[in-house]
């Protein structure tokens, strides 16, 4: 297994993006965006360097997960493979570098965060799947609406 993993630490530059594909497999990315800090000692001072920015793409459980829980500009901590791809788009060459994420979270070097564990149904239980949004106050998430299962 030849894979390169990192972690990164930086800001969702983004908000999240969610879709499923054709075979009905969940899918969320958004934009992360890391900048350097060092300290100058001609300054005397904290300063900023370059900003790197990564997709970062979440599967299956943990994309329902980032979509209700990631918003643009939250802390991040995300480890996954690193992919760096070549190619031409427009007669130019543009590189990509994605992160398929393994772990993902909010930096709680930099503020607090209450853990939810999520529950998951089994769909022969469950009559209909509540549709999960963001709520616009603490940006918990919520389902729209509640559906029990049958007896």
């Amino acid at each position: 297994m030849n894979e390169t993993l990192v972690t990164i630490v930086g800001n969702a530059a983004t908000d999240v993006r969610y879709s499923t594909t054709a075979a009905g497999v969940p899918l969320a990315s958004f934009r992360l965006a890391s900048t350097e800090r060092r300290f100058d000692r001609q300054r005397g001072a904290w300063v900023d360097g370059e900003t790197s920015f990564v997709t970062v793409w979440a599967w299956r459980w943990m994309a329902e997960n980032v979509v209700s829980s990631v918003g643009k500009g939250d802390p991040l901590v995300v480890t996954g493979k690193l992919r760096v791809r070549d190619r031409e788009q427009d007669g130019k060459r543009v590189v990509t570098v994605d992160i398929d994420a393994w772990a993902l979270g909010h930096d709680l070097a930099r503020g607090t965060s209450a853990f939810r564990r999520a529950v998951r149904a089994r769909p022969e239980l469950v009559e209909q799947q509540p549709s999960w949004e963001r709520t616009a106050v603490g940006g918990e998430a919520m389902p729209t609406e509640r559906v029990p299962a049958p007896v």
